[in-house]
């Protein structure tokens, strides 16, 4: 359930969407923007629908996207928000590893990633990077993943980032203890089509079973947070 941020329209400043599934999270980083001359929030959501809704209702200048939502995932907004409101700029804010997302939400649309243990003052320089029509990515990630870019090139340092989004979205539900049937129904997509994707990423992961497959995706999951 979306809360609305009651923002002072014509005023000069950027308008701020946050999307995150934590209310708690929503609330600091609006906070924090409060403080702020020239930027301020208009609206935030906890999921994928309610975003679409308030990104069609407040048209803000910046989204503020969670990797992990209370519907879906964070890559189907970006999608989504790319498709159909091409002039809003996206922010990815994640505790995921930005060595397996950070060229993804690139490639889906957004214009940068940064990691949740950032500190409060990198967030904001975020924030207006990206309105500013530059991307923005940790120092560390900037020259591996705009090079690998450059050249067509995919991350393949770790196993995990050769998985396709669709794979990677399985896994990390597998490691969150989904069945197969829950992640069907989650996904819109039959028990087969899981069933087939559980397959890929073993072979991709050189996993030999489910056993392997769920005590990794768990571990990965875990060192997410």
């Amino acid at each position: 359930m979306t809360t609305h941020l009651k923002s002072q329209f014509g005023n000069g400043k950027k308008r701020i969407l946050i999307v995150d599934d934590h209310p708690i999270v929503r609330q600091g980083l609006a906070q924090l923007i409060a403080h702020e001359s020239d930027i301020e929030v208009c609206g935030d959501a906890d999921s994928v629908a309610d975003a679409l809704r308030e990104a069609d209702s407040l048209r803000p200048d910046l989204v503020v996207v969670d990797i992990s939502l209370k519907d879906s995932h964070g890559m189907e907004l970006i999608t989504q928000l790319k498709s159909s409101h091409q002039d809003t700029k996206m922010l990815v804010w994640s505790m995921f590893d930005e060595m397996v997302f950070a060229e993804r939400v690139l490639r889906a649309g957004a214009m940068g990633y940064i990691n949740k243990q950032e500190s409060v003052e990198n967030v904001v320089d975020a924030i207006r990077h990206v309105l500013r029509g530059e991307i923005y990515l940790s120092p560390r990630m900037t020259n591996h993943v705009l090079t690998r870019i450059g050249r067509g090139e995919s991350i393949q340092q770790d196993p995990i980032s050769g998985l396709t989004d669709r794979e990677l979205e399985v896994f990390e539900m597998i490691g969150q203890g989904m069945t197969t049937q829950q992640i069907a129904r989650h996904l819109g997509l039959s028990p087969k089509t899981i069933e087939t994707h559980r397959e890929k990423i073993k072979a991709k992961l050189d996993l030999r079973n489910a056993a392997e497959l769920s005590r990794r995706a768990v571990q990965w999951v875990l060192e997410q947070r």
